[in-house]
């Protein structure tokens, strides 16, 4: 029998009255990370954080600008930068015992924003973070995670980010289990012919409300190159500093190699801000993007668009594919 997921209780606001410091919360999560076993029908955490008063500083901003690739000393807020705001509050989440994924090597694996109207970088806002599902993933795992942003009551960007822990799915699990005590494995089920009642497992999420559906990124011409970018080494050291995402798969090659990977990897965050600074400034949006493949650094990769669509490539390898749409459109 398939197992259910759990069915997810209204979650509990909680107030902070500060920004969580992110250098114990990053420790904390690499301590309990080998304690988490995750599984996607584990309990979602019921717990919404709240912080108020939110401000800008204005050179970390400028900072992640040069770093994004941004022009500098614009007053309205990149369309990734909440995203780095709300930052602190994902990690205090995801950094919790009742987060059933550990925090190590865990990857960014889409998001999806809504900026309902442009945000000032003089405004004040209140960020809010939750952890929406939990779900199945071919690879094991992957987590919803929904940030808000507000302005004087409004809400004016939000997202939602899946990311994944990579495990073998528990079918394989027990078909292993089976194997080492001698059992025949199990006979797959035949394909019901009546037509699903729901969306299928393979469909794409739901498009967030105020978003028309997106073109698929796969057509029959690749998209044509606009700009090509030779990566240091640094920049997920660099992104890392600004962003305060110091996931050690993005730091150096040692450190990216414990968790499977050849070289560090580019952050799948710095990867879409490239892209959408190289695309151009846009007031309210939906932006979509697939982080289909790692960025190994160093390396070189073209960007590409046409319309909507863009994409980061290295040859034929897609790294990142996207598209930006206007509201109401």
């Amino acid at each position: 029998m398939r197992t259910q997921p759990p069915v997810r209780p209204e979650p509990r606001t909680r107030t902070l009255a500060a920004p969580p410091s992110l250098v114990p919360l990053l420790a904390r999560g690499a301590l309990l990370s080998p304690l988490k076993r995750p599984r996607p029908d584990a309990p979602v955490p019921a717990t919404r954080l709240v912080l108020s008063g939110v401000r800008v500083d204005l050179a970390h901003l400028a900072a992640y600008e040069r770093v994004c690739g941004y022009a500098t000393g614009a007053d309205a807020l990149p369309v990734t930068y909440p995203h780095v705001l709300a930052f602190p509050l994902a990690m205090r989440i995801m950094a919790g015992r009742a987060f059933p994924l550990p925090l190590l090597g865990l990857v960014h694996t889409s998001i999806e924003i809504t900026r309902h109207q442009e945000s000032a970088a003089t405004e004040e806002y209140e960020l809010g973070v939750m952890v929406e599902k939990l779900a199945p993933h071919r690879r094991g795992t992957e987590a919803t995670v929904l940030t808000e942003a507000r302005a004087h009551g409004s809400l004016v960007w939000e997202s939602r980010s899946t990311y994944l822990a990579r495990h073998r799915p528990r079918d394989q699990d027990r078909t292993a289990r089976n194997a080492a005590r001698g059992a025949p494995p199990e006979t797959p089920r035949r394909a019901s012919r009546r037509a699903p009642r729901g969306p299928s497992r393979g469909a794409p999420p739901e498009t967030p409300r105020g978003i028309p559906p997106f073109a698929s990124p796969e057509g029959p011409k690749p998209l044509p190159v606009v700009a090509e970018w030779c990566l240091a080494q640094d920049v997920g050291r660099r992104y890392g500093a600004v962003s305060g995402d110091r996931n050690p798969i993005h730091l150096h090659p040692l450190t990216a190699r414990l968790f499977g990977f050849p070289r560090a990897i580019a952050h799948g965050m710095w990867s879409v801000a490239r892209c959408l600074a190289e695309y151009g400034p846009r007031q309210a949006v939906g932006v979509r993007a697939e982080f289909r493949a790692p960025v190994l650094l160093p390396g070189t990769v073209t960007y590409a668009a046409r319309g909507a669509s863009f994409e980061l490539r290295s040859g034929e390898r897609v790294h990142l594919t996207g598209d930006v749409r206007p509201l109401g459109a």
